[in-house]
């Protein structure tokens, strides 16, 4: 089979890595262009490219592909039997939805019609899932509002975080993938159409995402904590100045604080949250400082008595 393979990060790669050992034919690799990144602000090639790059194949990296001619020009002369389409980062147009004969193909992080949108791992972690999965869906000119090819449920543990999940779906978003294309071409996978009424959405990250509400239960802050690892994490202020939570569990044996409140116990830093709940600190950081134990930041700021968070 030829495809076309469009994807940009790491949770891309495995896809991509899968179709060239399962002996498809990647006629092309559409990845976005580099971009400056760290604290030197080198130009650095996205994940797919760097892959696509190992095994020899052939990429291009438009900045723009809606109206750009040159571009498709260069598909429709391929002829491809299918494109792919994995956390590319860019909507795809009418014209290159009509392309190929078994259309475009995505993988999804998520069991569709829940969490549509740019960061379904996140928010199903944010939300306290417990369940999630991959979708592999017929792209149409939605938010992937596509039919459904072929789904699969997976656990999330509790302490995962999106940077320990995402790994372990990419990779069976990669196995779903070649079931799915197999499938297409031997007529024994079909489309469904979603169930639009039980859709969700995931949108992309903000900054202000990681803003502590202390009104929020215990657990929602753990959750919400977990699901915005690496970015954009979760903060608060203390004496003026930001406080990353780096890592916070839910106490289950203290007495009831107000909302935000801190308080020293036991060898514990303590901070109180919605319903009664306590948020037991573990790591933190202050801003221009390095992380450290939460005990070690209780010791060497002493919070006073009714002294706040937030």
């Amino acid at each position: 089979m030829n495809v076309v393979f469009c994807g940009t990060p790491r949770f891309a790669v495995p896809s991509l890595e899968r179709l060239v050992v399962q002996g498809f034919n990647v006629q092309l690799v559409v990845t976005q262009p580099d971009r400056p990144q760290g604290r030197g602000m080198e130009m650095t090639a996205p994940p797919v490219k760097q892959a696509a790059l190992k095994h020899g194949l052939p990429i291009t990296q438009p900045e723009k592909i809606k109206n750009n001619l040159e571009f498709r020009e260069q598909l429709t002369a391929l002829r491809s039997d299918a494109i792919i389409v994995v956390g590319y980062g860019r909507i795809i147009p009418p014209w290159m939805l009509e392309l190929p004969r078994h259309g475009n193909i995505n993988v999804h992080g998520s069991l569709l019609p829940k969490y549509r949108g740019a960061a379904p791992i996140q928010w199903a972690i944010a939300n306290g899932e417990t369940v999630t999965g991959v979708t592999t869906m017929h792209l149409d000119e939605g938010l992937d509002t596509g039919d459904i090819l072929l789904q699969r449920e997976m656990p999330i543990l509790p302490d995962d975080t999106s940077v320990t999940l995402a790994p372990r779906m990419a990779e069976i978003g990669a196995d779903l993938l070649m079931e799915t294309l197999r499938g297409l071409e031997q007529g024994t996978v079909h489309r469904t159409k979603q169930d639009h009424s039980r859709s969700s959405l995931a949108p992309i990250l903000r900054k202000e995402d990681a803003l502590v509400d202390f009104n929020r239960t215990a657990a929602e802050i753990h959750n919400r904590r977990r699901g915005f690892q690496p970015w954009p994490g979760a903060y608060t202020q203390f004496r003026g100045k930001s406080l990353k939570i780096i890592a916070a569990r839910p106490a289950a044996d203290s007495a009831s604080l107000p909302s935000g409140e801190l308080r020293s116990e036991r060898g514990k830093l303590l901070v109180g949250c919605g319903q009664g709940t306590i948020l037991e600190l573990q790591q933190v950081q202050l801003e221009g400082k390095k992380a450290m134990p939460a005990h070690d930041f209780a010791v060497g700021y002493q919070p006073k008595p009714g002294e706040r968070l937030g």
